[in-house]
This record gives structure tokens, C-alpha cells and sequence, in this order.
């Protein structure tokens, strides 16, 4: 019976440690909508990575973000968090956000350009 018991309680953190909780979507106050979306190649050759090149538009200004993946991220809008925001110097930073998808999962983008 002891070791039952002992049993189960080692395998309790384990258990709770494995479901990941969903993401809060009050932690994602952004909405980002996503006006073009594209798959560039930055290197030749048929097993080079490919990249999400995104044209976006944020509280009204336009940007141009950037991440690793394979797949097209369909347009739309998307809720999103600034997940590093490095503004030291008034004339630069570097911006990445996080984009929360509908079935809980979560992708970084790099801005890595802006217009007016």
C-alpha cells in the first residue's frame, strides 16, 4: 500500500507539470492585422529555411515582421503582447511580438521594418 502511494505522488508533478495551461488572452491586448503574408528564401538551394515575411498594421502604423516557419500564417487579425521591447536610443529599437493563434499556441515575430 506504501508504495502505492508513493507511486502516485511522484507521478502527480509530473502530471500537472505536463498540461500546459492555455495561454490568458488578457495577457495579448494587441491586435495585430495582417494584411500580406509570404514565405521568402534567404539562402539558395532546395533544404534552405524558409521565413514568414508579414506586412502588418498595428494601432494604425505599418510594419513589417518577421519569423522561421515553413507555413503561410493566413491574413487576419491575430492577438498579440510585445514580448522584448529595446527602445535605449530614441532613434532605433528592436521590437519582437508574440502572436497567440486560436488553438492556444504562440509564435514570435521580429520587426523588421516599418512605414508611415
Amino acid at each position: 500500500m506504501k508504495n502505492a502511494l508513493f507511486a502516485i505522488l511522484l507521478c502527480v508533478p509530473a502530471l500537472a507539470w505536463a498540461a500546459k495551461p492555455a495561454p490568458d488572452t488578457a495577457e495579448y491586448p494587441i491586435t495585430v492585422h495582417v494584411q500580406s503574408s509570404r514565405l521568402i528564401n534567404m539562402i539558395s538551394g532546395k533544404d534552405a529555411p524558409l521565413f514568414q515575411d508579414l506586412k502588418v498594421l498595428i494601432d494604425g502604423k505599418k510594419y513589417e515582421l518577421e519569423a522561421g516557419g515553413a507555413l503561410l500564417l493566413r491574413v487576419g487579425d491575430y492577438k498579440a503582447k510585445v514580448e522584448k521591447d529595446n527602445t535605449q536610443r530614441t532613434y532605433e529599437y528592436q521590437r519582437v511580438y508574440e502572436f497567440l493563434f486560436a488553438d492556444g499556441s504562440t509564435r514570435r515575430y521580429w520587426v523588421v521594418g516599418e512605414e508611415e
